[in-house]
């Protein structure tokens, strides 16, 4: 079943044609644009076929109705799944830790991508699987998924997140480590900072510390791969558990990162969202 919104025009957009009000009011991106004019029942004024250079007027009902895309992901066991948030357009999910986001050579059928769609097709939805950032395997917490091409677009580079980290050694009041990261071998996953590489910046506030260990809250500006963890090793300070990064495995057994928190307004309601989910139990520091 296709998505269907539908808008109450106003006076700022009156005598203006649809498509300026799909790009400037609704920010689509020109080629849902596209979906929806090609498509006899994409785009609709009140109740009427209409083009998107077509005008309206203060009162008129525009009716979008995104169509269905074909899922290719395997629909896979959804039992897991530890859904936070869900509306017609989008879904939160706390991952767990050593869960891999996206189907690759190494995850077939095994991965979030394929218990969403599991989800998905026992509700009888049909959606791509379009994860809004990502999450290393090894790192557990918030992902923002968006159910149409729509949302994935109004949502790219417009949210935040808040990390939660334990760095090894004692780190006090918060910082900003402004390191470029690249990566040294094409054919291999792991990273490096140094000047040859991609601008990346992240921000650390220390929470508390056990004498050997500290939690950290850690904002990002950019999203490179594997930042967070490249950070804190590049300064000595490497996560906890991150083997690939010089981190120990005593504590924790895999690198201790965690989302806990994503805020963003939503694209349909307008509303500011703030999502929030506690550590999993294998932290062994946290602020509680």
């Amino acid at each position: 079943m296709s998505r269907r919104m539908e808008y109450r025009i106003d006076a700022d957009f009156d005598g203006k044609p649809v498509k300026v009000f799909l790009r400037r009011a609704l920010h689509m991106s020109a080629r849902t644009v596209n979906v929806l004019k090609n498509d006899p029942l994409g785009l609709l004024l009140n109740g009427e076929h209409v083009r998107t250079v077509d005008p309206m007027r203060v009162g008129d009902l525009l009716t979008l109705n995104l169509p269905d895309e074909e899922n290719t992901i395997e629909p896979g066991d959804y039992s897991c799944l530890d859904i936070v948030y869900e509306d017609d357009d989008l879904l939160v999910i706390n991952k767990p830790a050593n869960l891999a986001v996206h189907p690759t050579h190494n995850h077939q059928g095994d991965t979030l991508a394929n218990a969403v769609a599991g989800y998905l097709t026992a509700k009888g939805k049909n959606a791509v699987f379009r994860a809004v950032g990502r999450l290393d395997k090894q790192t557990s917490g918030l992902v923002l998924i968006a159910l149409n091409r729509h949302m994935a677009s109004r949502l790219q580079d417009h949210y935040d997140k808040t990390y939660f980290a334990i760095a090894e050694g004692v780190l006090s009041g918060s910082g900003t480590i402004d390191t470029p990261i690249y990566r040294p071998d094409p054919g291999k996953t792991l990273r490096a900072a140094g000047p040859e590489g991609d601008p990346a910046v992240t921000h650390w506030t220390a929470v508390k510390t056990d004498g050997r260990h500290t939690l950290l809250r850690v904002t990002l500006e950019t999203g490179r791969t594997h930042q967070i963890r490249v950070h804190f090793s590049s300064i000595g300070h490497p996560l906890a558990g991150d083997e690939m990064y010089g981190g120990l495995t005593a504590c924790i057994s895999r690198a201790a990162l965690h989302c806990g928190e994503v805020r963003f307004t939503h694209p349909v309601s307008g509303i500011p969202m703030r999502i929030k989910v506690p550590v999993p139990d294998d932290f062994f520091l946290s602020e509680v």
